[in-house]
């Protein structure tokens, strides 16, 4: 009833619930239990993926590559070098082309002239003018080159230097050029630089094809994906089509493997996701443009933007294009639209890439339009510019000696005695050498291999080393590892050795001008006979020492050395520690036994040395934190020789290439007084030349892989090679001349008796001999 009073507890079983009750209990049961379970495994998995993304990190943001530089690059007035070349050498060291000239690491190009600020060093902040002018191409001038930076066939020289707003100077050194980054795990071509020293082309390129929408998602783009997802269901197009991040780019090459399988693809997209919430966007776009694939160029994987710079167009990434940021941003796909494999695909995808670039605004229409119809100018040698014989070789040298520097987890700078300079002129006159070799060997279906290795006698510093006619193609350094009969090159320490001996004696008849028997001879040793012959048979009776070994005669050499007794010789050649000991047979003074290209150039300092040995190098400090941690005491040398008989052999070394076997190398352009020797070997199987002067020594090789006869001599196959490095590398040097020590006398000789000249001798030589040595006898032939 109304207002009554409330109803009494009821006593006895609760009633049962309903079944909807129930229903829902059990739905919040079975939802909560697989949603905590889920949250715990993300929770675990975000943790655990977290710590390896931060390590990672961490690593990569602490992680300095050890990089190895070139000695300094010197500007010299007089100097041969072109516009084009400088303009390589800035590009080496990063210098940005501008219109003009506002801050350091900055340079324009004018007619004939450059004009650039210095970074550092005695004219660092200061602008400097580099003024050429052409050269006629003969005596010691520049030969013509081709280079990365133009297409010049006029050789040119340094004109002037002068300081913007001041006095003309004649050097200025600018700052050594990065060579590559020191890997030792993995054959891999990297530079790393930072996001805000890449060029705004390059970075928009990028994103416009690999990721439009990179600073907006985060770390998996769910609109493109959906996209992507209907245009492979639709059948568009005839490739499926991906959605890929660039940070999921990223994951897959930084974290996991390249399977295509739906985990991994999971997998990728949730590490993504932790990966943007763990670095910033500019930083995950600087790791990307540093490590991302870009094909391969021989045995070496690209990596990053600024390596694939260097070697597709052989500039530094700030001075590329809008058309070859585009190539480069369109090889990301695939290695396929790399310019190495197809100049076509290159220009499609490259155009393709500016299409894009366009379409997000970045460019204007007008703008793609144009640089589609670039031309892609590529630099094939690119790699070779780095002296990856070189490096590799350091890198031996630093395992065996230092193996600490490579393994530091510290930045390492490794500053070597290579001038980069010198290296790229080297490169040129091989490549150019086996270009004419490949035409002279065609018919015969053979692929001449070559080395060169030039160093500075003086320090015994290498300045350039080329292994092989492409790093490309076989990365065996013949340079340092082959080991072949040096041949003729010998001659000269059998006849050092034959006036070592014959000083230490006291006897005269052993000089520059003693005649010698060049004829038909069989020679008996150990209870055996041998009869070599001379080169093509050439014989010439009497003739003087100085004579023999410029022409390279065998049967004459061979007799000095028996005048002196072949132990005499071996042992001279034990002392300088070049090679396996020679055995002390006849053979012996035709260098019939083996040396590296390396070891020949460092027993041939001997020479310009006066008698001292000065070990070859090629480290010169290690730095780290700004400060140097090693810095190698110079190779001491050791003294081999008298200084006044290696004078003698220096002399007569002179004439190899004024009047025998070397003459050639004048009608190639060089013009220097020089000294040197060519080298060939039994059945034409190797060809050598080695030469010098007071500050340049070179020695070229040039053989066959399989060590089948090549079929040319030295002079033919190896002395071109050696004359076009010379004379490119020495433009503009002084014509400097061998000191004769002092206990050296100078007499007038006929060139052809070795005797006292008179006046009516039609050849008259001033020949050098050790005191008390010098000839006597008047001339007989040529008196009246």
């Amino acid at each position: 009833m109304p207002g009554g009073l409330p109803k009494p507890p009821q006593f006895g079983p609760p009633r049962p619930k309903t079944p909807r009750r129930r229903w829902l209990r059990y739905l919040l049961i079975s939802l909560t239990v697989p949603a905590l379970l889920f949250c715990a495994i993300v929770g675990y998995y975000y943790v655990t993926f977290a710590r390896v993304i931060d390590e990672r990190l961490q690593g990569e943001r602490v992680r300095a590559l050890p990089r190895i530089f070139a000695r300094p690059y010197e500007l010299r007035r007089g100097q041969g070098l072109s516009p084009g070349q400088l303009i390589d050498r800035l590009n080496d060291l990063g210098y940005a082309l501008r219109a003009g000239v506002e801050r350091p690491g900055e340079f324009a190009v004018g007619r004939d002239t450059i004009v650039l600020m210095v970074r550092e060093g005695a004219f660092g902040g200061r602008t400097v003018r580099v003024t050429f002018r052409p050269q006629r191409a003969t005596g010691t001038a520049v030969r013509p080159v081709a280079t990365a930076g133009a297409d010049e066939r006029t050789p040119y020289a340094i004109d002037r230097l002068e300081i913007v707003g001041g006095a003309p100077v004649d050097t200025v050194t600018l700052e050594p050029p990065l060579l590559t980054a020191f890997i030792k795990a993995a054959r891999e071509k990297r530079r790393h630089v930072e996001l805000s020293a890449l060029p705004q082309r390059m970075v928009q390129a990028v994103i416009a094809i690999e990721d439009r929408r990179f600073y907006s998602h985060p770390g998996v783009d769910i609109i493109r994906s959906v996209g992507a997802i209907l245009t492979n269901l639709r059948g568009d197009r005839p490739y499926l089509v991906g959605a890929s991040t660039l940070t999921q780019q990223l994951v897959r090459n930084f974290f996991l493997t390249p399977e295509k399988t739906i985990k991994r693809k999971l997998l990728e997209q949730f590490m993504a996701v932790v990966l943007e919430r763990r670095a910033s966007k500019d930083e995950i776009l600087e790791l990307y443009l540093n490590e991302v694939y870009l094909g391969q160029r021989g045995s070496f994987a690209i990596h990053g933007v600024a390596e694939a710079a260097r070697l597709f167009f052989g500039k530094d990434v700030t001075n590329l294009t809008l058309g070859e940021s585009a190539t480069i941003a369109g090889v990301i796909q695939t290695a396929n639209h790399s310019p190495f494999n197809s100049l076509s695909r290159a220009r499609d995808r490259r155009n393709v890439v500016l299409r894009a670039m366009a379409e997000t605004g970045f460019i204007s229409e007008d703008a793609a339009e144009r640089a589609s119809h670039d031309p892609i100018k590529i630099v094939p040698p690119a790699l070779e510019n780095e002296a990856p014989y070189f490096v590799d070789y350091l890198g031996q040298v630093l395992a065996e000696q230092y193996p600490a520097i490579a393994d530091s987890p510290q930045a390492v700078d490794i500053y070597t005695t290579l001038d980069l300079h010198l290296q790229r002129i080297a490169q040129e006159a091989v490549a150019e050498g086996v270009a004419q070799l490949d035409h002279l060997l065609a018919r015969r279906h053979r692929t001449a291999q070559a080395a060169l290795i030039a160093l500075d006698p003086r320090t015994g510093q290498i300045l350039a080393m080329v292994g092989g006619r492409a790093y490309s193609q076989s990365q065996y350094n013949r340079a340092v590892s082959a080991r072949r009969q040096p041949g003729s090159v010998f001659k000269p320490f059998v006849y050092l050795a034959a006036f070592e001996e014959a000083a230490t004696e006291g006897r005269s008849d052993l000089t520059p001008a003693t005649l010698v028997d060049d004829e038909p001879t069989t020679f008996q040793y150990e209870d055996k006979e041998w009869t070599p012959a001379n080169y093509e048979d050439e014989y010439d009776g009497q003739i003087t020492l100085r004579r023999a070994l410029a022409f390279s005669r065998n049967i004459a050499t061979i007799k000095v050395a028996e005048s002196i007794g072949y132990k005499h010789v071996a042992d001279l050649w034990n002392r300088l520690g070049a090679s396996t000991p020679p055995r002390p047979y006849p053979s012996i003074a035709l260098g019939v036994f083996e040396a590296s290209p390396l070891e020949i150039a460092s027993a041939y300092t001997v020479f310009p040395n006066l008698g001292e040995l000065q070990p070859a190098s090629l480290l010169l400090r290690v730095a780290s934190g700004g400060s140097d941690v090693l810095r190698p005491a110079p190779a001491a040398r050791r003294r081999i020789a008298r200084a006044d008989t290696t004078f003698l052999i220096t002399n007569m070394m002179r004439s190899v290439l004024n009047e025998g076997t070397g003459a050639s190398a004048r009608a190639l352009g060089f013009g220097l007084d020089a000294a040197g020797k060519t080298g060939t070997t039994n059945d034409l199987r190797d060809a050598w030349f080695v030469g010098f002067t007071p500050e340049l020594l070179t020695t070229v090789w040039v053989g066959l892989d399989d060590n089948n006869p090549l079929g040319l001599s030295g002079a033919r196959a190896a002395l071109p090679i050696w004359a076009a490095f010379m004379t490119r590398a020495l433009a503009g040097h002084q014509n400097l001349s061998f000191e004769a020590p002092e206990n050296i006398v100078f007499m007038e000789i006929d060139r052809d008796t070795g005797k006292v000249a008179v006046p009516g001798c039609p050849r008259v030589l001033n020949e050098a001999f050790l005191p008390g040595t010098e000839p006597l006898q008047l001339c007989e032939l040529h008196r009246f």
